[in-house]
């Protein structure tokens, strides 16, 4: 077997050995917390069922499909959301639409299922951008923590917007 000189070069020096900097590093920020929330009574985070934080403009929410100003479902199925994810977290089952149902669709398919598991969301918009009829947006509300994998897949009643527009009180 040959032996490996290493040079002294990448050796590291006796005090680099202990991380003295590394470990000063992160000391220093754990204390610039404690000083500003015991002292300076500046709170770092956020009491959230009393308080909840305000949210900026560009923050994507969960996925909400939209409708049209008659009211009709936009999404005609064209499986173009489901196939620009890069998470693969859309499934779409797409079906003809029956005469009773013409009403609800302007075209000739609907998505029958359309599910979003946010478990595997990425949350990074694309689905938004990729939808010719404007069907799908990011804007509704925060994600909420559940303690079930049934539960964080959203089905397409939950993301269809109600008729007439959003619910008061919801972003736009």
């Amino acid at each position: 077997m040959a032996t490996i000189q290493v040079s002294k070069k990448y050796a590291f020096k006796w005090y680099e050995k202990f991380y003295f900097m590394s470990i000063s590093a992160g000391m220093w920020v754990t204390l610039k917390h404690f000083v500003k929330s015991a002292f300076l009574r500046r709170m770092v985070t956020v009491s959230y069922p009393e308080n909840k934080k305000v949210l900026s403009v560009r923050f994507r929410g969960l996925h909400r499909l939209k409708r049209n100003e008659k009211g009709q479902e936009r999404c005609t199925a064209c499986y173009c959301c489901q196939w620009v994810c890069p998470a693969d977290a859309i499934q779409i089952v797409a079906a003809e639409v029956p005469p009773e149902r013409q009403y609800l669709h302007p075209e000739d398919k609907y998505a029958k299922t359309f599910q979003v598991d946010l478990l595997r969301c990425i949350f990074c918009g694309l689905c938004e951008e990729a939808c010719p009829k404007g069907a799908i947006y990011l804007d509704g509300g925060l994600p909420m923590p559940d303690d079930s994998r049934d539960k964080l897949i959203l089905e397409k009643e939950q993301m269809l917007e109600p008729k007439g527009g959003p619910a008061i009180g919801e972003r736009l």
